[in-house]
């Protein structure tokens, strides 16, 4: 052998041991990973769909909707697919699949049991022993939490009234409106701020009680007649996933007053939002409903007696409402809703018409600043009457808005403008002229109007808007 090639062979035998150790501690890693992970190192958890009783396991129906929420359950080799009726799609593990999860850094798994009937239905949960005392009750507070989370989202609203009880007594349908915040008519601002306040409010119940208060919160929703304020309380609902109890205060005047009332709001339940429409008319006669009654309704004892609701009340005024009915605590969040203006015209056409803008839009402007007004629900009709010729649909706005600003009472040379029923399809139908000639008009009356425009305006009170969300919402 020559020097030349000893250090070379030298080199061969040093690579040759890097590489054995190399796979040697490969080796022992291996091991040590498999035997962490043997039976001997972790503990199992069987949660039955029945105990033996053949009693349903509460806890079985919260680990299935957990299980099924989780994202690893898409990595199983075999998951059934199904839908609801809201049309939201979900897996579920297929028997003997495994479905891994993870909790303040600890690895867990859940395994789906049935036997070939199906009658008898399980998840087993393993986790390692050295993180059992550490996770267990946390993790199973953390399932209870999000599978509540799940069943409210998905559980079914429904409409609570007395209305053709035979005694009384709350009767519920199924709450079907379809109205929501997102299509509400009114300013984004406001509307991004109340959706704040319902979430915060939603969040924060140990922080209520930190505080010594219940967990409820409570609205006025003030403005005319057509304002959206009813569409409004149900796009509460639907956004809270609470059933609505519909508290008829003309059915409990003429029944057994205060006491019959605290009944009824014993009877809700918790999450619920409960509402009282046109307050102020009750408040105003004294005779039918005393204040004291409406005091003890909206924050006494028998108030407190359940949490985690929302109360809405709604009224056109609150001018003439006693102060003691306003205050905070009574009425946290005060939400003015304002005749249709110009930039809630646009809203509504967008959403009517699909349009963005128009080319008579500057006219629809000129009448709004020149004292015009309109509901958004008379505004609403108009459109959906003429949703098939966006022009029209216009034209008649701005006919309405100079004419009468109530679009219930504007006729146009005899003919009905508009009343909200079948007629008011037959809505102008002239060629474009005859709008233009009702934005137009004489000089002489459009001056009339002009002046009466601004006299109106300046008689009515004007609106600012103040939402902090950890304080009342509040519109003075």
């Amino acid at each position: 052998m020559t020097p030349a090639t000893l250090p070379l062979s030298s080199a061969a035998a040093a690579s040759t041991a890097l590489i054995g150790l190399a796979v040697l501690v490969f080796l022992i890693g291996r091991w040590r990973s498999l035997k962490k992970d043997s039976p001997h190192h972790h503990q199992h958890y069987k949660v039955p769909e029945r105990d033996e009783n053949l009693q349903e396991n509460p806890l079985y129906r919260r680990v299935s909707a957990y299980v099924a929420s989780l994202a690893s359950i898409e990595d199983s080799d075999f998951a059934n697919l199904f839908s609801n009726k809201f049309n939201e799609y979900s897996l579920r593990p297929d028997p003997d699949q495994t479905v891994r999860d993870s909790f303040l850094g600890a690895d867990l798994s859940w395994t789906f049991h049935a036997s070939n009937n199906a009658s008898s239905r399980s998840f087993v949960l393993t986790v390692r022993k050295r993180d059992r005392r550490r996770i267990l009750r946390p993790y199973l507070h953390h399932i209870q939490a999000v599978s509540d989370e799940i069943e409210l989202k998905r559980r079914e609203i429904r409409l609570y009234t007395t209305s053709g009880s035979p005694d009384g007594r709350w009767r519920s349908v199924p709450f079907t409106h379809p109205s929501t915040i997102e299509t509400v008519a009114m300013d984004q601002d406001l509307k991004n701020r109340v959706r704040t306040d319902l979430e915060s409010f939603l969040k924060n119940r140990q922080y209520y009680h930190h505080l010594g208060r219940v967990w409820k919160r409570s609205y006025l929703l003030y403005g005319p007649s057509g304002t959206g304020k009813s569409s409004f309380v149900a796009a509460m609902a639907r956004f809270l996933n609470y059933d609505l109890y519909d508290f008829d205060l003309s059915r409990i005047i003429s029944g057994g007053g205060d006491s019959d009332l605290k009944s009824l709001l014993i009877g809700t339940t918790p999450r619920s939002l409960i509402v009282v429409e046109d307050l102020d008319r009750y408040l105003n006669r004294p005779e039918d409903m005393d204040l004291s009654t409406v005091l003890n309704f909206m924050d006494g004892i028998v108030s407190c007696c359940g949490e985690e609701r929302v109360m809405v009340f709604t009224m056109n005024s609150r001018d003439n409402v006693d102060p003691a009915i306003l205050r905070p605590g009574r009425l946290d969040s005060h939400v003015y809703f304002p005749l249709c203006d110009f930039t809630a015209f646009k809203s509504l056409a967008s959403s009517y018409l699909g349009l963005k803008d128009h080319k008579l839009y500057p006219q629809v402007e000129e009448v709004f600043s020149a004292g015009g007004s309109l509901s958004p629900a008379e505004v609403g009709e108009i459109l959906i009457a003429n949703r098939g010729s966006p022009s029209r649909a216009i034209k008649t706005v701005i006919c309405a808005l100079q004419h009468s600003g109530r679009a219930s009472a504007a006729k146009i040379g005899g003919r009905r403008l508009f009343d909200g029923g079948p007629a008011a399809a037959e809505v102008v139908e002239e060629e474009e002229t005859v709008g233009l000639m009702c934005a137009e008009g004489p000089p002489a009356l459009r001056e009339i109007k002009k002046l009466y425009g601004l006299l109106k305006r300046g008689g009515s009170r004007k609106e600012s808007v103040s939402l902090p969300v950890s304080g009342p919402l509040t519109v003075s």
